[in-house]
């Protein structure tokens, strides 16, 4: 015979036998990394881990950590250092000028070849950096289509000179910060700024007042994201902008050319980078990564 306290359990058991099985809540026990995980698709994933991580492992036992300081403040090192911090911040500047807007016209106006528009504008992140540059070269090179034009007119040459490497970095970076503030645009609602043209606001009124703000957390995102590709361009940048100490020879370039005599000097400097790189990824963690 049946007791009373029975039945709600067994009503509970036939209703979820109906839902196709027990209620996953909160009680659900969660399975190790030993439990439920197939060895050929474990065995795979360790060694990509390893694949990825060693290389940074290698890097940090094999820097000279008894000399690390002589060698970044060495007067080159420093020099390379400041130039590429300098030049990184121009270019993120100078794409947050133009890129901005570019991501705005992108999210919010309909008009024809959209699509193609931002295929050309993401063409760069996939874009071998060598190709970028010898590009910007045939563009703005002495006797490129807008170059020659700006030497015959203006006496601007921008190959191998310091504006050159700014020219290079934010090529390669701008499209991570119009990616990104497309993305917060497309997920901002748009009523408020309709909200405010009802109101009297003009469009731009309405972008520098109402949608800027709502999307700041994005364009912070994005200028970090811009800056660090900036900071660690090379391919461009040597092909556009060559590499003379003191005016065009960043950190990646200082390193590519400690390697082949001063071994120490390219890990210190390859360990900054480094840094900056988990620094940028430390920052950005609230926003692309999720806790478990």
């Amino acid at each position: 015979m049946t007791s009373p306290t029975d039945a709600p359990d067994k009503s509970a058991a036939a209703a979820d036998t109906l839902r196709g099985g027990p209620r996953r809540g909160r009680g659900r026990v969660r399975t190790g990394l030993g439990r439920g995980v197939p060895l050929p698709l474990l065995v795979p994933a360790l060694l990509g881990l390893a694949f990825l991580v060693l290389p940074l492992i290698a890097l940090l036992v094999r820097t000279p950590w008894h000399s690390l300081p002589d060698q970044l403040t060495s007067p080159e090192v420093w020099q390379a250092l400041k130039l590429s911090l300098l030049c990184a911040t121009a270019a993120t500047a100078v794409s947050l000028v133009i890129g901005v807007p570019l991501a705005w016209l992108l999210a919010r106006v309909e008009f024809p070849g959209r699509g193609l528009v931002r295929a050309l504008v993401t063409l760069p992140l996939v874009l071998p950096p060598v190709v970028g540059g010898v590009a910007l070269l045939m563009a703005l090179g002495r006797n490129g289509i807008v170059g020659q034009w700006l030497d015959a007119w203006f006496g601007i040459t921008l190959p191998f000179t310091t504006t050159g490497v700014v020219v290079a970095e934010a090529f390669v970076a701008m499209p991570f910060l119009v990616i990104s503030v497309e993305g917060t645009l497309r997920a901002a609602d748009p009523r408020y700024e309709e909200a405010a043209a009802t109101l009297g606001a003009s469009r731009f009124t309405a972008f520098r007042r109402v949608t800027l703000p709502l999307i700041a957390p994005g364009i912070a995102a994005g200028a970090v994201l811009a800056w660090a590709r900036a900071l660690g361009e090379f391919g461009a940048t040597i092909t556009f902008a060559g590499n003379f100490p003191g005016r065009t020879q960043t950190m990646p370039l200082a390193v590519y050319l400690a390697l082949q005599s001063d071994p120490e000097a390219a890990i210190a400097l390859s360990l900054v980078l480094l840094a900056v790189s988990v620094a940028v990824l430390a920052g950005l963690r609230d926003r692309w990564m999720t806790a478990s």
